[in-house]
């Protein structure tokens, strides 16, 4: 269920992306060119070739190709337009538990460029050869959604964000219940043996010779013996380091042989 969820949200993303229709011609055309082949009737998806037809209405040129596009002249909004036309249809999007996963996969011509257009906007990526085609990787998830943004993705964005502050929370109330878990543990378990050191010097007869303080915290732990040390403290009205000592006494004298005392 959690992964169709996840698919549903990453072919949401794609078609916010896809139905925006940008306001200036330059814009147009940077997306029209960043479409490439998906601009020339070739699109993978219904929602890509819609997206197609209409911004080929506005930019088509004589010659029926799109415009030629300059990264190193066009402007911040006309590079954003081209790098969502990039990723409508080169990209790919995974999101899962372990975070999110980003792809473009592009001829090997193009990949060094791409990735350099890439890393000039802030948005760093890895490369590899995959099939004679060249594979630019984003995986950190801040990055994946700065891109997304970038290139005009709003809602679909914010709904990325939400789930994972809903599931950081998640894991972290898991993380602070484990460690409550554990304490209450180990809490347990001293409890157990120091009431059964309190039995042994008890049936030794040898508990009332303790001083006094040491006694009464002995009666302490056995009338609550889940209390922590800072609980038992609070009972008895000393520090909490005046209780770890005493219990320290107790179980030395416990670990004394009876029969050697004068």
């Amino acid at each position: 269920m959690a992964d169709s969820r996840e698919r549903e949200l990453a072919h949401t993303i794609r078609a916010e992306l896809a139905a925006i229709d940008p306001p200036r011609a330059c814009c147009r055309n940077a997306e029209r060119a960043g479409l490439g082949a998906a601009g020339r009737g070739h699109a993978r998806s219904p929602a890509i070739a819609r997206l197609a037809v209409r911004l080929a209405d506005d930019t088509r040129d004589e010659g029926g190709e799109p415009p030629l596009f300059a990264w190193r002249e066009a402007r911040d909004h006309c590079r954003s337009a081209w790098l969502r036309g990039r990723f409508l249809a080169s990209g790919s999007l995974s999101l899962g538990a372990r975070g999110a996963h980003l792809e473009f996969v592009v001829g090997p011509d193009e990949g060094e460029d791409l990735r350099r257009h890439l890393d000039e906007s802030g948005f760093p990526t890895s490369m590899r050869a995959r099939r004679g085609r060249s594979v630019l990787t984003i995986k950190r998830t801040d990055t994946i959604l700065a891109l997304l943004r970038y290139c005009g993705a709003g809602a679909s964005v914010l709904e990325i964000e939400s789930r994972l502050v809903m599931r950081q929370l998640q894991g972290h109330l898991n993380r602070v219940l484990n460690a409550e878990t554990a304490n209450l543990e180990r809490t347990v378990a001293s409890s157990a043996r120091q009431i059964a050191i309190i039995e042994q010097l008890e049936g030794e007869g040898r508990l009332g010779q303790l001083p006094a303080v040491d006694q009464s915290v002995a009666r302490a732990r056995r009338d609550a013996p889940e209390a922590s040390f800072t609980e038992l403290a609070a009972t008895l009205g000393l520090s909490r380091a005046r209780v770890q000592r005493a219990f320290g006494r107790i179980e030395a004298a416990a670990a004394t042989d009876p029969s050697s005392a004068d």
